[in-house]
């Protein structure tokens, strides 16, 4: 083999290595060039305009030098896409894809190729906000409308929201709200133990913080003497029972108690609706809607209920309303962003849906229709049918009897661990109830194949004493008529429109058309984080390896997930200083909530129990109090001075005040007003003298990465937004994950769950039951696993330099645009030197003096120019908060400011008298295709004006589909089912 020459340079005399960028041999598709916006020229033309000579200069100006970092991260060299990819294939290659039939909740399924393309590997669906600014949302919108009638017309019940993180969590939610409903003073809430056992882990750990008693038991045996606010039932039961609950519900309403049940979504095309039997709520998971195992996640839970709890139902609701033009529109309803607005009195922290998996369970339904829903559901059930009888012909009991697609079998003689070693070896994978009994459910991959597969197992031999065609003569499959569905479901038009894949493909196209993502132009959205979402980094999502994997399937069947974990916690854990990493938060709200409990239990365990203040700035996102609360804390504000600093003086008088009782403050670094506060160790010092715990909000960590890390300079605990900081995609309003990263002494209390493999629970072994965890966040083990591949590829491909590089070039990015628009736009916060962290927030106030102009208007205007808006009116009334990132180019950059700049003259046009003060291009805005075609033309300014107010908007031009909505009008007027736009289209 020849030598390799070492490249020599000239000019240093310095040797360089033969793979280093200097060379001809070193990879030539490096990410980080693809990811950072700005060319190098394009960084220096910034910082020559914010007069800095180099970026050093404007860090060491806008990060305090007191908690920079003094030595780069320590994390693996950064790789091509080409060979990030091929290392996370060789990993996810050590995952083996059995058949799993353990049930629990989770399915494999088909998802419709027309789907998985077109909407899951599809940015301009997957990189979409939350459809806050509705007029540019309306595609996601109906999307989830129709989510929404499918859940409504599913369950039988009247209101449904537009999902929840998964069925463990929204059944907390529903015992929450029938906790804040209950007029009758109760506390205990009753579980049945037919329910799935990582929905009862859920529902505990919610409990306990609230003071709620959980009480698990035989529903057929509770009499309701001990005073219940609610019970929680499953449909059919975790081992595949169908009870006839009519009885004991009309018992349960009789006592005062709300009643939830968690339903399987595609049994009930066959069975009778919750709603239909008495049910208040109906909770569950559509994960078999068409949407990938995933190990866990993730997957759109649903949560429905009754007409009159409306205003409880926590999560987001879509509404129909109408627009300036009296079309129907689209928004999200009622106490859509309840947390932030209620603050501390609000009844959920939830802040995230799943939207993206919620349109992908929303459009197999449009796509096979009430009859193709149907057909799978008596497939599926006449599947298990026959399983049941060839499995009666080998002298086994079936002791879930009716069933719907999951049966118990009653092994006898304790013969199941034995069984289920044998299905392994045929790479299958069977429940464990106990030694005595075994679960086998079934779903919409199953084949004639699979049921003689599973036959030969149990008969320990290859020859069978029956064929297919004698069980098929015996086999009943029809339900008891207690349990036969008789009302309709699905009938809306749009479910029965759209079953040829080109009429799919070509609606799904019409959707994504109304709606503006990161595809189309910048989304700017303080606090939010709308950053590239690389397609190498949203490849491996769709893998076998890693979709198709059941949540408990035993650990050396997922070895390559364990090595993901791993990595991607050490990763982690070096970029922020923290000593543990838990990524069983699925959202950030759920990682706010952990982190709190965590610190909770630690006070606990030390004999200080009683701490219950929790600190929080007036500037703090709305979830951080909802979280305390939703905690057993109660929530003291903490002031902010005028440059937007939490007031040093007033949190020590507060800290000394609660000092006995002070449980932890909750501090978003840099603050919320997008500055690094210089006081950042001492407020953290403050809190720890008063026995306090530092919790710090990672919201805005794309300000910190490889700069300072949260665990040195004082936090204890932090929350990671995986889909703001790493790069999972907001997906229109979630996925999210929330990992949360502790110090030593909180590592023994960091979530777990006590539910392994085959379903088998570690409680049956005290040596393996976790004794400090605070129990379950999520329902599977590691919450959303495959998304999670999203965030190592992104750590993979940056690597120590190319993470502090994005850091470095998001607060230029930041800084460069609130200095060009700090003439027409006041800069609210700075720090000492003059300088912004990741993001600015830009005053309008002075516009509604001026001109009448509110800061809604400039939100609408900047649809015309085709942007999406910045954060509004939040952390301070009538202002954006402007966070670019460092995905962004220059040119971007300038369109934006250019934009903003643009509006800035209409306004003052407005306030010269030369355009109407109420008829003009703000307050009209967004203006519609249909507005400028319209035969007359009665405004005080030119349809062009309208239209294309900038050069950029003739060569391509977004159309809004919808004017200015009518928010009023659709809260009085709610509306959340197809059906209802329907009715309002004909009306």
């Amino acid at each position: 083999m020849p030598n390799l020459e070492i490249a020599v340079d000239r000019q240093t005399n310095q040797r360089q290595h033969p793979l280093s960028p200097e060379t001809s041999l070193a990879p030539t598709d490096s990410f980080v060039k693809r990811h950072i916006g700005p060319s190098s020229n394009e960084i220096e033309q910034m910082l020559e305009v914010l007069g800095f000579s180099s970026l050093e200069q404007l860090i060491e100006k806008t990060v305090p030098a007191a908690i920079r970092l003094a030595q780069p991260l320590q994390l693996p060299e950064a790789q091509s896409e080409y060979a990030a990819l091929a290392q996370l294939k060789s990993i996810a290659s050590k995952n083996q894809i059995f058949r799993s039939y353990i049930g629990m909740g989770y399915y494999d399924c088909i998802i419709p190729p027309v789907i998985e393309r077109n909407i899951l590997e599809n940015p301009g669906w997957y990189t979409a906000y939350t459809p806050y600014q509705a007029e540019i949302a309306q595609g996601r919108l109906e999307a989830l409308l129709n989510f929404q009638t499918m859940i409504i017309e599913l369950t039988g019940l009247e209101i449904a929201n537009a999902s929840l993180l998964d069925e463990g969590t929204a059944a907390a939610e529903a015992m929450s709200m029938s906790y804040g409903l209950s007029k009758k003073g109760a506390n205990a809430f009753f579980v049945s133990s037919s329910c799935h056992p990582q929905t009862i882990e859920v529902v505990k750990t919610r409990a306990n913080p609230l003071g709620i008693e959980v009480i698990v038991g035989d529903h057929r045996l509770f009499n309701f003497e001990r005073p219940v606010f609610g019970v929680l039932l499953q449909y059919p039961a975790t081992d595949g029972t169908i009870y006839n609950y009519r009885e004991f519900i009309n018992k349960a309403h009789e006592a005062g108690a709300l009643v939830t049940v968690a339903a399987d979504l595609l049994s009930l095309a066959l069975l009778t609706p919750p709603g239909e039997f008495g049910a208040d709520i109906a909770v569950g998971n559509t994960q078999r809607f068409g949407v990938p195992l995933g190990y866990g996640g993730p997957h759109a839970a649903y949560f429905a209920t009754k007409e009159e709890y409306k205003r409880q139902i926590p999560g987001r609701i879509v509404g129909v309303s109408k627009d300036a033009q009296g079309k129907p529109a689209l928004r999200l309803a009622l106490q859509t962003r309840e947390q932030h607005i209620r603050r501390d009195k609000a009844t959920s922290n939830i802040c995230t849906a799943q939207v993206l998996l919620a349109v992908i369970a929303s459009m197999y339904a449009v796509y096979h229709g009430s009859e193709g829903i149907r057909k799978i559901a008596q497939r599926v059930h006449r599947l298990a049918v026959i399983l049941a009888e060839g499995l009666k012909r080998l002298d086994y009991k079936i002791e879930s009897e009716p069933f719907f697609d999951t049966l118990r079998v009653g092994v006898g003689n304790g013969k199941a661990r034995a069984i289920i070693r044998a299905a392994e070896a045929r790479q299958i994978n069977l429940r464990y109830f106990d030694e005595d009994s075994i679960g086998i459910s079934l779903d919409e991959t199953t084949t004639v194949p699979d049921l003689i597969d599973l036959w030969q197992i149990f008969a320990r031999q290859e020859a069978l004493p029956f064929s297919l065609e004698e069980l098929l003569q015996e086999a009943e499959f029809e339900f008891p008529a207690t349990f036969t569905r008789t009302s309709s479901y699905l009938t809306d038009p749009v479910f029965n429109r759209y079953h040829s894949e080109t009429e799919l493909l070509r609606y799904l196209h019409r959707l994504e058309s109304k709606d503006l993502a990161l595809n189309t132009s910048m989304i700017p959205l303080g606090s939010c984080t709308m950053k590239l979402n690389a397609t190498a980094e949203m490849m491996p999502v769709t893998w076998a390896e890693f979709g198709k994997l059941h949540p408990f399937v035993p650990l050396t069947q997922a070895e390559g997930y364990q090595i993901l974990f791993q990595q991607l916690e050490s990763w982690l854990a070096e970029i922020t200083g923290f000593d543990g990493i838990s990524l069983q938060p699925n959202a950030g709200s759920q990682g706010e909530y952990a982190g709190l409990q965590v610190i909770r239990k630690y006070h606990q365990t030390r004999g200080e129990g009683h701490r219950n203040i929790c600190l929080i700035p007036e500037s703090a996102h709305g979830t951080n109090p909802a979280s305390a609360v939703m905690c057993g804390m109660k929530v003291v504000a903490v002031n902010c001075d005028r440059d937007g600093n939490i007031d040093l003086d007033d949190l020590k008088a507060k800290a000394d005040k609660h000092r006995d009782n002070l449980a932890a403050l909750m501090v978003t670094y840099p603050s919320t007003h997008g500055v690094f506060e210089e006081g950042i160790v001492e407020i953290c010092e403050i809190v720890h003298r008063h026995g306090g715990q530092v919790y710090m909000d990672g919201a805005n960590m794309n300000a910190q990465v490889g700069l300072c890390r949260p665990a040195d300079f004082g936090a204890d605990v932090c929350h990671l937004n995986l889909h703001k900081t790493f790069c999972i995609p907001h997906g229109g309003g979630g996925p999210g994950m929330g990992p949360i990263g502790v110090k030593a002494h909180l590592v023994p209390f960091l979530p777990e769950i006590s539910v392994g493999t085959n379903g088998y629970l570690f409680e049956n072994n005290s040596n393996d039951q976790p004794k400090q965890s605070i129990g379950a966040i999520s329902a599977a083990p590691w919450g959303s696993s495959s998304i999670l591949t999203i965030s190592w590829m992104y750590i993979a491909m940056m690597g120590s330099q190319g993470l502090t590089e994005a850091t470095k070039v998001a607060i230029l990015n930041a800084n460069y645009i609130a200095h060009r628009l700090a003439s027409y736009y006041p800069v609210l916060f700075k720090g000492k030197e003059g300088t912004v962290a990741h993001e600015c927030v830009i005053d309008l106030r002075p516009l509604k003096k001026q001109a009448g102009i509110q800061v809604e208007d400039v939100a609408k205007r900047l649809m015309d120019y085709g942007f999406h808006a910045p954060t509004v009116s939040w952390p301070v009334p009538g202002t954006m908060m402007v966070e670019p990132t460092e995905s962004e180019s220059k040119d971007e950059l300038d369109r934006f400011c250019d934009a903003m700049i643009a509006i800035y003259q209409e306004v003052e046009a407005i306030a010269q008298g030369k355009i109407d003060p109420e008829n003009n291009p703000l307050k009209n805005a967004p203006h519609t295709a249909e507005v400028l075609i319209a035969g007359e033309w009665n405004r005080p300014y030119s349809r062009e004006q309208a239209a294309y107010p900038a050069p950029w908007t003739k060569e391509y031009k977004f159309w809004p589909p919808v004017g200015r909505i009518d928010n009023a009008y659709g809260d009085r007027n709610l509306v959340c089912s197809c059906e209802g736009m329907e009715a309002y289209k004909e009306g």
